[in-house]
């Protein structure tokens, strides 16, 4: 089985085809930036984005966003994670959100996949807190600031270990067994 990823982000795109293609399901990506609505809202977010994906391409296809959840403020950022992590960077971000009284956070990831007549969504999450300061400058995105609980460690600390444990890797799960079914 074939399926379309909208994205260009490499990272995910590997996430996705090592993932899926252990279910037998190859990825062939669609290369194509589809502009985000900015809100905090990530079912809108990801909603519009597969719309307009789905316009580009017109044959089934799937998106993908993350974000982060901070409790202390009330779920922001959410699905303007990416803006908020862009503009803070990891010194910054973990100054502000890591030594606040609760640093708690889910990252959340959400897939919209559209077969051409309905839109599925499909979410993966797990809760966490944002470190105090980043464990280093590496790392794909925010996992350099966000211990899963039950760890004393980064995303990005955990190395390859950590995509056991990713939202992104639940999110497809749930993709998949959405695909076998149908």
């Amino acid at each position: 089985m074939k399926i379309r990823f909208a994205s260009v982000n490499p990272r995910k795109i590997q996430e996705a085809r090592d993932f899926l293609g252990q279910s037998g399901i190859e990825i062939v990506t669609f290369p194509v930036r589809v502009v985000e609505t900015q809100t905090e809202d990530l079912q809108q977010l990801v909603s519009d984005k597969l719309l307009d994906a789905f316009k580009l391409i017109g044959k089934p296809v799937f998106v993908e966003h993350s974000g982060l959840f901070i409790k202390s403020l009330n779920g922001f950022p959410g699905g303007l994670t990416q803006t908020f992590w862009d503009r803070l960077h990891a010194v910054r971000f973990s100054e502000l959100i890591g030594n606040l009284d609760d640093p708690s956070a889910v990252a959340r990831t959400l897939i919209g996949y559209c077969d051409g007549r309905k839109r599925h969504f499909f979410r993966g999450e797990v809760a966490g807190r944002i470190a105090p300061q980043p464990s280093s400058d590496t790392g794909f995105e925010w996992d350099n600031v966000f211990i899963p609980d039950g760890y004393d460690r980064t995303f990005a600390e955990l190395g390859e270990g950590h995509n056991d444990l990713s939202m992104r890797k639940r999110a497809l799960e749930a993709l998949a067994n959405h695909l076998r079914a149908n």
